[in-house]
């Protein structure tokens, strides 16, 4: 671990960014982390519980002189996307992450950093350390599995909480203050595939897609960014039959809401034709490098030979396999005509695996308004009926609908426009925040979310700008030192 983040600004914020590091913690394995802020926080005294589904709640007593304001909340997610660059050895259960400063910017070495959500972590843990900071009374929650399942959100009780206003640190560009954001559900499908012994007269082969950026499927999805699954499936629908492949296996991607950076297939080829799909996937590599010249600029084809498989797809399977895929709606489906420049539906087509029985694909669904996803979930049972799948919509999770009587959110706002002497922009994000599921046992409680600039999260080259972490700290300050007395 780098000791140079510990002279950033705040110092306080990046020391416990780097603790945080230091323990690995991503989707589904938050314990280690979760059980070494509970001993600290029973070494400080602070007043620490564990709820039923794993979420840490955290309460600290104002500071003196501010005993009668309103509590606050301010709420970060345990869990870290794990992904990495496939030359990258790194086991996200064990090793951690190796962060550093790269001038302007905190990187980390061929991994996802963890800044989402770790800095929003950091700045309230180094609040409850702090004997300096002026804030009325104080509850830090901390939920699990928000990258995978918001399971922390879903399971949040009502009584858990005391606060009235919540601050959700989730956020990832400095000088916006969302007051809304995304729903979604993902798009469980099913496709059943028949077998047949292969010919042992054909040799094996390997095509691989990588050197994409990826990236996170609400923030990033309108960026025009190549989709590693879908890559792959338009060169096979264009080629497979003419050079009559035989599919073995099709892997791509590995989690729902990332982009998929990375895929690949095995198949079997006559060794005849070899020369002439090595000849087409040259110049599929020169159509790809000219149409994704801006987006993807290290966009990469490998070919290889490798063992046969004993088995393959039968014909029919094989087809539909690859219409499915290459068919599968994709990216932005339309922008919000009531908020300019935003998405308002999308869907990524996240991960694809290929099992003894069945071919398995899902995709990550989100949209503004419940109609724009109810759209792109017809369109996909439509697809699958015509292509003999099954599709089951699971996890749905709601919008956050944009208050505009909020009462934190002009606090904010003219903190910040006091510090900064400029206007903030309000906004809504096209991102899963858990701010719409917590509205669910919590109808009255006012909430903003605020962060940071962080780029391309869910990826391995993921960031977070030094200068507006420092910004973002400042706004939070000022923010706790203005809340209002309680009624």
């Amino acid at each position: 671990m780098t000791t140079a983040l510990s002279t950033l600004y705040p110092a306080p914020l990046w020391q416990w960014f780097e603790q945080i590091c230091a323990i690995p913690h991503p989707s589904k394995h938050e314990a280690a982390l979760s059980a070494h802020i509970q001993a600290w926080a029973r070494q400080r005294g602070l007043a620490c519980e564990v709820d039923q589904v794993g979420n840490l709640i955290l309460r600290k007593p104002a500071s003196k002189g501010f005993e009668n304001r309103k509590i606050v909340a301010i709420q970060a997610h345990l869990d870290m996307v794990p992904q990495k660059n496939a030359d990258k050895v790194h086991d996200f259960v064990r090793d951690p992450i190796q962060a550093w400063v790269d001038g302007d910017w905190v990187k980390a070495r061929g991994t996802t950093l963890g800044s989402d959500n770790g800095i929003g972590m950091a700045s309230a843990l180094a609040i409850l350390d702090s004997n300096d900071i002026a804030h009325g009374p104080i509850e830090v929650l901390l939920t699990v599995d928000e990258e995978a399942g918001m399971t922390g959100a879903f399971g949040l009780q009502a009584g858990m909480l005391n606060a009235e206003i919540l601050i959700n640190t989730d956020s990832e560009q400095e000088g916006e203050i969302y007051m809304g954001c995304a729903g979604g559900v993902d798009a469980q499908i099913e496709l059943p595939l028949q077998w047949q012994t292969a010919d042992t007269h054909l040799i094996g082969a390997t095509l691989t897609i990588s050197g994409l950026k990826g990236g996170h499927s609400g923030v990033n999805i309108h960026l025009g960014r190549g989709n590693a699954n879908k890559l792959l499936a338009r060169f096979l629908a264009g080629h497979a039959k003419e050079l009559d492949l035989k599919l073995t296996h099709f892997q791509g991607g590995s989690l729902r809401n990332a982009i998929p950076r990375e895929a690949y297939c095995s198949f079997h080829i006559a060794a005849e034709q070899f020369p002439l799909l090595q000849s087409y996937v040259e110049h599929y590599q020169t159509l790809l490098n000219n149409e994704l010249a801006a987006t993807e600029p290290t966009l990469l084809l490998t070919l290889a030979k490798c063992d046969t498989a004993n088995r393959c797809l039968q014909e029919t399977s094989q087809t539909q396999l690859i219409n499915l895929i290459n068919s599968c709606p994709n990216g932005v489906v339309r922008m919000s005509d009531e908020i300019k420049g935003v998405v308002e539906t999308s869907l990524n087509l996240g991960v694809i695996n290929t099992s003894e029985h069945s071919a398995s694909l899902v995709c990550l669904v989100r949209s503004l308004i419940d109609s724009g996803r109810d759209n792109v979930e017809s369109q996909l049972s439509s697809l699958c009926e015509l292509a003999g799948a099954q599709v089951q919509f699971v996890g749905a999770y709601p919008g956050w609908k944009p208050d505009t009587n909020s009462a934190v959110m002009d606090i904010v706002k003219n903190c910040y426009q006091d510090i900064y002497q400029r206007e903030p922009e309000v906004m809504v994000i096209h991102a899963g925040l858990e701010c719409g599921l917590f509205k669910k046992p919590y109808p009255t409680m006012d909430m903003i979310s605020i962060g940071p600039t962080i780029r391309f999260p869910h990826g391995p080259d993921e960031m977070v700008n030094i200068k507006t972490v420092g910004q973002y700290w400042d706004l939070l300050l000022t923010v706790l030192k203005n809340i209002p007395a309680a009624k």
